[in-house]
């Protein structure tokens, strides 16, 4: 009898969203990227998607060039290399904690949820598409 091939061991990963809150004061968002973390699997990367359009719905004036610098800045925190600063040397779970600590910004990242996965970069994909697209 022929066995089937076994499934890829899943590991545990943590994401957050990250949203744009053109005015703070508002409280108005839009999801426009997604940063995950797994431990086992030492990845962390973000992936971004910004709708102008749905931004400037919620704000005429939002900076969109100013956002779309913040969230690129978010993945070249997650790559901890050239560009990513200070947090260039940090492991990359310090990296996940910096990027998720709560800020008052334009770009604040959201709630950490957690799951399993056996494939993390496929789950960013189906997270961004999901939960951002």
């Amino acid at each position: 009898m022929t066995r089937a091939p076994e499934a890829p061991e899943r590991a545990v990963f943590e994401y957050a969203l990250l949203r744009v809150v053109p005015r703070v004061e508002r409280g108005e968002a839009i999801n426009a990227g997604v940063l995950l973390y797994s431990r086992p699997r030492s990845f962390l990367a973000a992936r971004v998607h910004l709708d102008t359009a749905r931004l400037l719905a919620l704000d005429p004036t939002a900076d969109v060039e100013g956002v779309r610098a913040a969230l690129r800045a978010v993945e070249r925190v997650c790559d901890g290399g050239p560009g990513a600063g200070a947090a260039a040397g940090d492991e990359a779970g310090r990296r996940f904690r910096w990027l998720i600590a709560p800020r008052s910004t334009v770009v604040q990242p959201g709630p950490v949820h957690t799951g399993l996965t056996a494939d993390p970069d496929a789950e960013l994909e189906r997270l961004l598409g999901v939960l951002v697209r």
